[in-house]
């Protein structure tokens, strides 16, 4: 044979030998420990392995009352630096879908130059829909409600992903459904409590200064009148809906300006609630996560205990320097989605941009798991809105097993019957062309692996339709040798002239195919998505096997001797 016949088979050997090491883990099923040098697995997906699957829906209306408490201290601020003081006024969530705040202007000669200024300022996200006396309230504006409600989706899709890559899941599925629901799809996910934990929490950190004038003993009376009234946290119930009941309950005795939070202890093992420490905090926050530039764990010397360190940005280091340095002796309280973490005095004006979370409780691995997990959503970033688990749904591995193995015997069963055909259709050329199936299948599996891609029920149905790209292909080249052997040529000449003149017909299929898995992997979602992938290094398989990879094998069949028969 040629040289450059030897070359080309060389090659080919060298892939066949690769793919053959790179896919034996899989189809063997070889663990970690296993000596062989690749380790590395196909991934399943869902429907194969198993995971979780749930569907996340966005409560807007908390969304909307956030946002005008959160622009209260901002409003105050623009007003101070104009020189018009004014107080803080009352959240009126009475319309859930357009909440209200109030601020009080201290002089009422300035009430017009506070107008203007709102206006001029917050003209976007903010309107006044009431001027009473010095009281100027103001609510959402239209425009910003919109823009809220069209980004918290994409959003919230984007802080989940974030937070999904650091908790290690492969090939995460999240995807929108309508416009006020996301659904997550986690492959393998075997620890679904802290999964749920780290995909709805909020991480909305917040830093609120305590009211220590107002004594213990008047929370507690206030706590004791709203248990008489009936409103208790049940467990199952969401810990933020008892909190907003609570404050509701109890709006008209709380000073203006002030909420009640708490600092949870709980159950590690039940998980239980077993002590809830109240606090009368700001309602309006400080300074808040958008903030926060690095969360990260380190470790207490003296103490031996994990802690969350965080670092601010340029911009939050002075707002934090500011507010420590103006309110030396007060309480700072460390919130996190209306929970206090902790709630330390201020011995003096902190620079740098530098504070910490301290956790509870606990031994050492509990503590420093827990501190991981908060730094990693602090990391993630919050979520723009508060997310409802409408839907879970745990898929065993026995449902992805049994998919597993009908597809085996589907897959054994269909290639019995292209196998038999094209062996006793074509006789020797179609033992060749069952060759370069195997091949084919083979070398589209190792992709897979390489890349890094998930295999999942319409990736098998991928493979499958690459296996009928595959035999078309081969009985292209076979008629057109046939034609080539009846016109009266050699068998090499015919082989030659077939492969010769097939190229373009199986380059062309293939790339018409290929235009169509391409919208698929553009504009599909989920299932079709990972079908389209499959598709198109399918396509990129068949091309190789179904030609080059044949031709070598004919070549070789065929020889150039003149006298040489060729069963066909």
């Amino acid at each position: 044979m040629a040289k450059g016949w030897w070359f080309r088979f060389s090659s080919m050997l060298v892939l066949v030998l690769i793919a053959a090491m790179t896919v034996t883990p899989t189809l063997f099923n070889l663990d970690e420990k296993s000596s062989f040098p690749v380790e590395r697995k196909i991934n399943l997906g869902l429907d194969l392995q198993g995971g979780l699957y749930m569907v996340l829906g966005i409560d807007f209306n908390k969304v909307y009352r956030d946002e005008v408490v959160g622009y209260a201290r901002k409003v105050q601020s623009v007003l101070t630096d104009a020189g018009i003081e004014s107080t803080l006024g009352d959240a009126d969530a009475s319309n859930v879908r357009d909440p209200k705040h109030s601020i009080v202007i201290t002089k009422e000669s300035d009430v017009s130059a506070a107008k203007a200024k709102i206006r001029e300022f917050f003209s976007y996200p903010l309107r006044i829909t009431a001027d009473n006396g010095r009281t100027l309230t103001y609510g959402l504006g239209r425009d910003y409600i919109q823009e809220i409600e069209e980004t918290a989706l994409s959003k919230s899709i984007e802080v989940i992903r974030n937070r999904i890559d650091e908790f290690g899941v492969t090939e995460p599925e999240i995807v929108s459904q309508g416009s006020d629901r996301v659904v997550v799809q986690l492959p393998g996910v075997k620890d679904i409590d802290r999964a749920k934990e780290l995909i709805g929490k909020t991480a909305k950190l917040e830093f609120k200064f305590v009211n220590d004038e107002i004594p213990p003993m008047a929370l507690n009376d206030w706590l004791e009148k709203v248990k008489t009234s009936g409103i208790e946290f049940k467990k199952g119930e969401r810990f933020s809906n008892y909190v907003a009941s609570v404050n509701e309950y109890l709006k008209n005795d709380l000073p203006k300006g002030y909420e009640i939070a708490f600092a949870k202890t709980t159950n590690r093992n039940t998980n239980e609630i077993t002590n809830l420490e109240p606090y009368l905090i700001e309602a309006a926050t400080s300074l808040t996560g958008e903030e926060l530039q690095e969360a990260s764990v380190r470790i207490d010397q003296e103490q031996n205990r994990p802690y969350v360190a965080l670092d601010f940005k340029a911009s939050g280091a002075r707002i934090f320097e500011e507010i420590t340095g103006k309110n030396i002796g007060k309480r700072l309280a460390i919130v996190l989605d209306g929970n206090v973490f902790s709630a330390p005095v201020i011995q003096g004006k902190i620079a740098g941009g530098s504070a910490q979370i301290t956790l509870g409780t606990g031994d050492y691995t509990t503590v420093m798991a827990e501190a991981r997990d908060l730094a990693l959503v602090l990391r993630a970033g919050a979520l723009p809105v508060e997310l409802i688990f409408e839907e879970q749904r745990i898929v065993g591995p026995s449902l992805g097993a049994d998919a597993i193995e009908k597809a085996e015997v589907a897959g054994i069963v269909g290639a019995f019957l292209v196998f038999a055909f094209m062996i006793l259709y074509y006789k020797a050329s179609g033992f060749i062309a069952c060759v370069t199936i195997l091949m084919n299948v083979l070398f589209t599996l190792t992709i897979l692996i390489a890349v890094g891609a998930t295999l999942s029920l319409p990736g098998i149905a991928g493979i499958a339709l690459t296996v009928g790209m595959a035999v078309d292909g081969n009985i292209i080249i076979y008629e057109r040798i046939r034609e080539e052997l009846k016109a009266g040529l050699t068998p090499y000449e015919a082989v030659s002239t077939g492969f010769s003149k097939a190229f373009w017909t199986i380059l062309d299929a293939n790339l018409t195919t290929a235009l169509a898995g391409l919208c698929l992997l553009n504009f599909g979602t989920g299932p079709v998505r990972g079908f389209a992938v499959t598709l198109l290094i399918g396509i990129l398989t068949t091309v190789y096997t179904s030609y080059f990879a044949s031709k070598i094998f004919f070549e070789y069949y065929v020889g150039k001797s003149p006298k040489k028969s060729l069963s066909i």
